[in-house]
């Protein structure tokens, strides 16, 4: 049976590790680094995910505000917003909740935000910046599951990796993270990355899925990887989050991974909830005290 990487109880441990490195900071004469959440619409998902961002703000030390816009704010009323938080110095980190509205272009929404704030790291500039092996600020989720990877001492170095997704904000710069230098500046994984999507033939994923030491998966399709599409002893990380009823007629939450099945063959499993979730809202924390210490250290250089 697969050994569980409990993304729970390493988050509990990360932010543990954060709330001391807050009270650091602030001992040395610094504010505690401030994080502003912008919710546009009513999303009973998103209004949840930036809930547990604002307690996790409070549980390290972070000062929070969350910003709830109605679903028909505009554009240009929105990156209105976005400017004054990035001009605002006491505002260390943004962050809008995506999905935003159809009628708002995501692409702009998150290149609006400051460079320096920009807490999610969607900005094309720190894209750019992880896609070069440059500092910058590296999406969440991605930097989440680098560091369960890290922390649960599995091998990466020269090793097989499929990515099962190709989004902008998960599996794109996860990939990227996978399969970068090791010895630069993100401090990659160096392994063998292969991307599958939805166009690629079940026949072919599954192909490459079986050659793989490490399967992420992030398409919100449950139960698409089964127990015959791994290799035994491979890591599975699962980032799929769908709502299902089970027999009793209970809502449940589930992954993309045959989880019950996939955990009798594979080495390490990620479980849904209590996987990649909690790690992705921890380095979301972790984001923001860099962000608020990089821009100390500007302010101390500009004076």
């Amino acid at each position: 049976m697969a050994q569980i990487i409990n993304g729970k109880q390493m988050a509990t441990d990360i932010q543990d590790d954060l709330r001391k490195e807050v009270q650091q900071f602030v001992a040395a004469g610094n504010r505690a680094p401030h994080l502003t959440a912008i919710l546009v619409g009513e999303d009973p998902a998103s209004e949840r995910y930036v809930k547990n961002k604002v307690i996790a703000c409070k549980d390290v030390g972070l000062s929070s505000e969350t910003i709830v816009l109605p679903a028909a704010t505009t554009q240009e009323e929105l990156l209105q917003l976005i400017e004054e938080k990035n001009s605002d110095d006491n505002v260390n980190g943004v962050l809008v909740q995506l999905p935003v509205p159809e009628h708002i272009d995501e692409r702009t929404i998150c290149n609006a935000i400051s460079v320096d704030k920009d807490v999610d790291g969607f900005n094309e500039l720190n894209i750019g910046r992880l896609a070069l092996d440059m500092t910058g600020i590296v999406p969440a989720t991605p930097l989440g599951i680098k560091t369960m990877l890290e922390r649960s001492n599995i091998s990466t170095f020269g090793r097989n990796a499929v990515v099962v997704g190709r989004s902008k904000n998960v599996s794109l710069p996860l990939a990227i993270l996978l399969s970068s230098d090791g010895r630069n500046a993100t401090k990659a994984l160096d392994a063998t990355v292969t991307i599958c999507h939805r166009f690629t033939p079940p026949k072919e994923l599954a192909k490459y899925c079986r050659l793989a030491d490490i399967i992420v998966v992030a398409v919100g399709k449950p139960g698409l990887i089964t127990k015959d599409m791994v290799k035994p002893g491979a890591c599975v990380i699962d980032v799929g989050i769908t709502k299902v009823m089970d027999e009793a007629g209970q809502v449940k939450l589930v992954g993309d991974v045959d989880f019950d099945e996939v955990r009798q063959v594979a080495g390490h499993i990620t479980p849904v909830p209590g996987g990649v979730g909690p790690m992705t809202v921890a380095m979301l924390m972790h984001n923001t005290i860099q962000a608020a210490k990089m821009q100390a250290r500007c302010a101390k250089r500009n004076h």
